[in-house]
């Protein structure tokens, strides 16, 4: 039986929407929900270490568009105490000393997606700093120690590292279906840049979050989309999907009430996380309860500690849970289960997982189309590049994708 507790209560004032802790280092970062700021906080204690951007003006009334234009993307270093902060101003790094302008580093970049590559060695920022009109279809690869500007692959959203290492997994967004890509990570090149597989999963939609390795690097998880609050989780490396449901209500059909709209914006967009025991996913809900769910077992329990709407959840690096709630805390619980469940995964393990997943698979063809060239799944079934172009049928069942792609293949047909 788990034993959930809060051992930490702060007041962060303003709220927090997401939390986004080190990989390896007890330090989180939480992005306002009021203002483009980021708090930062010791997470073994939740002590204030300081804001980048807290004199920033509020959004008050501003669209979403304009929100989430000036929303800060947040990266840090895989190793170091270092966070890169990309906002709609100048790019600023922190650590511990203080912080400072990181315009001579990323010229052309600020407001862009950022990600450090997972040696450290190089940043990763999307769309690409070219300046052409299709500048989404490529990216920078950025030399930390030589400045060397090198091309990257099309991502877009965030980079998830698998604790394996040698893979990352992105997302390629489209409204009508959106690709989780895979890549290798490629050391030997300068700069440390992605070589994208052709072995790829296919979402309905778009809007999803960054996906989510677990501690183990079994599990992928994927919250989105533009239409619901989803949530999927994919076993690795065979992709099969393993748990897929809709937090809340889901959207009834084609007419979107504001109860509905209510209902759905009550769930944060980063209310999940894996904890340190294997199989094991955290869900922060609008009640403020913790659900914990055992993948292994397909089960879940849930716990009532918080008291109030959960804003964000993440994990430390040694398997607390820290929550932000509408209230304006943040809180760090604590997570005590039967010492026997908890098994650390060996370097060894993680590795051959990627190790599987790469002798799968191979690279896709430089500067193509992804969806040209990919082996698709959506976690039950599997398509070869040259099925999909042969798909001409499709019930009111299938994902909207693949009703898109009979229509489409229907209509190249007939023009034939």
């Amino acid at each position: 039986m788990t034993v959930v507790e809060i051992t930490a209560r702060v007041r962060v004032g303003s709220g927090v929407e997401q939390l986004v802790r080190h990989p390896r280092l007890p330090l989180v970062a939480g992005v306002d929900a009021e203002r483009p700021a980021v708090h930062l906080w010791d997470c073994e204690e939740l002590r204030d270490l300081g804001t980048v951007g807290g004199d920033s003006e509020v959004y008050g009334d501003a669209s979403v568009l304009e929100r989430a234009r000036r929303k800060p993307v947040v990266t840090w270093h895989p190793e170091e105490p270092l966070l890169v902060v990309s906002g709609s101003g100048p790019v600023v790094g922190w650590t511990p000393e203080g912080q400072s302008e990181l315009g001579d580093l990323l010229p052309g970049q600020g407001g862009d997606l950022l990600a450090f590559s997972p040696d450290g060695r190089a940043l990763w920022a999307s769309p690409s700093s070219d300046g052409a009109d299709d500048a989404w279809e490529r990216s920078d690869a950025v030399d930390l120690a030589s400045r060397t500007i090198g091309a990257g692959p099309r991502w877009d959203t965030g980079i998830a590292a698998h604790p394996g290492g040698g893979l990352v997994a992105t997302l390629n967004s489209d409204q009508g279906g959106t690709l989780v890509a895979f890549a290798r990570v490629d050391q030997e090149c300068v700069p440390t840049t992605m070589r994208v597989l052709r072995r790829a999963l296919i979402l309905d939609a778009d809007c999803y979050e960054t996906p989510i390795f677990s501690p183990d690097g079994r599990y992928l998880a994927i919250r989105g989309n533009a239409y619901g609050n989803s949530l999927a989780v994919f076993e690795f490396p065979s992709l099969e999907r393993v748990l897929e449901t809709t937090l809340g209500e889901p959207a009834p059909g084609d007419h979107y009430s504001p109860e509905w709209i209510a209902q759905m914006r009550s769930w944060s967009r980063h209310n999940i996380a894996f904890g340190a025991r294997p199989g094991t996913l955290w869900i922060g809900t609008p009640t403020g309860t913790l659900v914990e769910v055992d993948l292994h077992a397909r089960s879940a329990v849930e716990h009532d500690v918080i008291g109030s709407r959960v804003t964000a959840l993440t994990t430390t690096a040694t398997g607390e849970l820290v929550v932000a709630t509408a209230e304006g805390d943040l809180v760090l619980v604590s997570v005590a289960a039967d010492a026997t469940e908890v098994v650390l995964p060996e370097a060894d393990s993680l590795r051959a997982s990627v190790t599987a997943f790469l002798d799968s698979t191979e690279d896709a063809p430089a500067d193509s189309d992804l969806e040209t060239y990919a082996y698709l799944t959506d976690g039950q079934r599997n398509w070869e590049p040259e099925d999909l172009a042969a798909v001409t049928t499709a019930t009111s069942a299938d994902p909207s994708w693949l009703q898109l792609q009979a229509a489409h293949n229907n209509a190249r047909d007939q023009d034939e």
